[in-house]
């Protein structure tokens, strides 16, 4: 797309909103109240507030390759720590998609050079599900159930954070694991059983 196209799409973009509400952005200046914090991945076709349906000012939106939540990661740690403790979001989702380029090359055995250390984290969550992951013998269907398990051990990551189980506490705050389809659009809840999940553990990463 030309880039003077975008200015003008913008400027399309303006007058469709001033059309239906003259105020639109007077309001808009005002602040920000999401309910959701989403973290997603940054694929260009997997756009949070499309697939979501809602408005600017409804989600407080996180992406990055492949949708991961790593402690070391600075910028993850702080969207968290402004989105729960500042904000006050109620619901964080964490959206994977099927077919994401980042978790296949992460599979791969090639050297990606300052990608390496990023998608180590994939290679990671495939070691924790190995025997679950090697036992499906098609391979498409191996890398759907890895993207799946990606966003259940970056759920985790988020509930390990000192900011969620304080709001856990405080407001009953949840975590939801989502998949997007790109095939065929449709947003899947994967109704991830954390309990079940962190009954063993939890007492190693409880802090608050």
């Amino acid at each position: 797309m030309n880039i003077k196209k975008i200015f003008s799409n913008n400027q399309d973009w303006i007058a469709e909103k001033l059309k239906t509400d003259k105020d639109y952005f007077k309001n808009l200046s005002k602040g920000q109240n999401p309910e959701y914090l989403y973290i997603g991945c940054s694929d260009s076709r997997v756009t949070a507030e499309e697939l979501m349906g809602v408005q600017p000012g409804d989600v407080f939106v996180f992406r990055n390759i492949a949708n991961m939540v790593p402690n070391t990661d600075l910028s993850a740690m702080s969207i968290i720590n402004y989105a729960v403790s500042h904000l006050k979001v109620n619901h964080i989702v964490v959206c994977g998609h099927y077919y994401c380029t980042g978790v296949k090359a992460a599979m791969q055995p090639a050297d990606l050079g300052i990608l390496n250390p990023w998608l180590r984290n994939i290679r990671d969550v495939y070691r924790l599900h190995k025997h679950e992951l090697d036992s499906i013998a098609d391979t498409e269907e191996k890398y759907k159930r890895l993207i799946e398990l990606n966003v259940q051990e970056q759920c985790v990551n988020v509930i390990k954070t000192s900011d969620v189980q304080k709001a856990y506490k405080e407001r009953q705050i949840a975590v939801h694991g989502w998949v997007f389809d790109v095939h065929s659009g449709k947003l899947i809840d994967l109704k991830i059983d954390f309990d079940k999940i962190l009954k063993d553990i939890m007492e190693i990463y409880r802090i608050i």
